[in-house]
């Protein structure tokens, strides 16, 4: 291709992404250090209609709990009071961080002994009458928190994404238990984890996220000078400034054209089409890695729970579902087990006599394990035709409210009770902002945020190599 070519290529296609290319740079930064940024909330009336809270949708409400004659739901910001009819709603999140990142609740128990737990995906709180909540001082370091659940009259179970944190009463200690490997265990790890990591760095720890840090730098760089160069020619040759910012743009993307391109592709793997090649892939982890984890189950736990029926523990992992007599024992994968979406479980829920009920975004079941069979809660469907994608993307089962079950869908909510208006604007927080601009599903564009991984990533590509190629000799 002439050289011309490469050049216009790279003009057109630098001038249309530069935008899209600065967002993702940004957004990135943020996401690779959400505790630099968990205190910034931002008002959702500042988004797109379509980001406000509509009939408790979007994760608002994930759950409820019973307690001192009140009902307590939870969600994506805090915890709210009302009663068994949902008359009306009173802010119950007194001792939590004032940013909204801290206050996303995973799950809340009551103790035989009537204490009031809460798990956020930071920390674990109790509720003190004078104080509100009290961080337990669980030591859970950077590990995220996924599910909260009780077992017998004086146990008390933490599931993070790593590890289980158990403390009995009153509940002022917490042991971590480091479970066995599964039965099934291959020695392997899951190559869309290790990918997701190395595209963020997070796979060498602090030094692989600055290092990922300072290749959006480059990036910004790159996108900065180029639109300099383009935007101000007639002083091309003539200011000093724009002419050495000429200069940096062509020697640093020439000296950095494989870390910027690594970038690119990486992410790009990461949604589909990409993601359906390596989705199931499974590999040996890297050496010095953070894949490379003595821990067989390194970020894979989402919830853990006590089968009274059965007598055995059900754990939810990202590989599915599998089976332990006691948190000392080896794990055994189900056989038979319902759909559970990518996105991970939502609803982890005892009906009694070995049945669950399982809900994500790949639909609701009803799981007995008691007879071995499932059947999707909407269609009573038991014959096997349950496809991972469901027209239902269920976030919460609320179990506490006169009239029978409320189940919250993420797009459609509920409709159960109406939600006060008041709450169609709270704030989101910074780093869920970061995370829908970086996806690309904040953009009002026609496509879904699916194919506009696709589309930009190729052409993201496609320009970083036509400046390369058209670089000056």
């Amino acid at each position: 291709m002439k050289k011309s070519h490469w050049k216009a290529q790279h003009k057109w296609l630098g001038l249309i992404l530069s935008f899209f290319l600065l967002m993702f740079c940004l957004s990135g930064l943020v996401l690779n250090h959400p505790s630099l940024f968990a205190g910034i909330n931002v008002s959702r009336s500042l988004l797109p209609p379509r980001y406000h809270y509509k009939n408790w949708n979007s994760g608002l409400l994930r759950g409820s709990v019973s307690w001192h004659g009140k009902v307590l739901i939870y969600g994506n910001n805090g915890i709210w009071a009302t009663d068994s009819m949902a008359r009306s709603f009173t802010n119950f999140n007194r001792g939590l961080p004032q940013g909204v990142d801290g206050q996303l609740i995973r799950g809340m128990v009551v103790t035989a002994d009537g204490k009031l737990f809460a798990a956020s995906q930071y920390k674990l709180y109790c509720y003190d009458s004078k104080k509100g909540w009290i961080d337990t001082g669980l030591d859970n370091g950077d590990e995220r928190l996924n599910d909260i659940a009780t077992q017998g009259k004086d146990s008390l179970i933490i599931t993070g994404r790593s590890h289980i944190f158990v403390a009995r009463a009153p509940y002022r200690h917490f042991e971590t238990i480091t479970l066995q490997k599964g039965t099934d265990d291959d020695g392997r790890v899951s190559l869309f984890s290790t990918l997701w990591q190395l595209h963020s760095g997070a796979l060498f720890g602090l030094v692989g996220k600055l290092i990922v840090d300072a290749i959006a730098i480059i990036l910004i760089i790159l996108v900065v000078t180029g639109l300099l160069f383009w935007f101000l020619p007639k002083v091309h040759y003539h200011g000093p400034a724009i002419f050495q910012s000429f200069k940096l743009h062509n020697k640093l993307g020439r000296t950095t054209i494989v870390l910027t391109l690594f970038i690119a592709i990486s992410g790009w793997m990461l949604r589909p089409p990409g993601l359906i090649a390596i989705a199931s892939g499974r590999i040996p982890a890297i050496p010095f890695s953070s894949m490379a984890s003595k821990n067989p189950w390194n970020d894979q736990l989402r919830a853990l729970r006590y089968d009274s029926t059965c007598n055995d523990y059900i754990l939810s992992t990202s590989k599915g579902f599998y089976t332990l007599r006691s948190l000392r024992d080896q794990l055994v994968p189900v056989t038979n087990q319902p759909p559970v979406s990518v996105m991970g479980i939502n609803v982890l829920h005892e009906r009694g006599d070995g049945r669950w009920i399982v809900g994500s975004f790949s639909g609701l079941y009803l799981w007995d394990r008691k007879d071995n069979y499932i059947a999707d809660v909407f269609t009573d469907d038991q014959e096997g035709n349950m496809i991972p994608i469901s027209a239902h993307a269920i976030t919460g089962l609320c179990t506490d409210f006169k009239g029978g079950d409320v189940i919250v869908d993420y797009n459609d909510g509920t409709t159960r009770f109406p939600m006060p208006t008041f709450m169609e604007t709270l704030p989101m927080s910074l780093r869920l902002v970061a995370l829908e601009i970086h996806t690309g599903r904040i953009y009002p564009f026609g496509f879904s945020g699916m194919l506009y991984i696709f589309l930009v990533g190729i052409a993201i590509v496609w320009c970083l190599w036509s400046g390369y190629k058209r670089r000056k000799r």
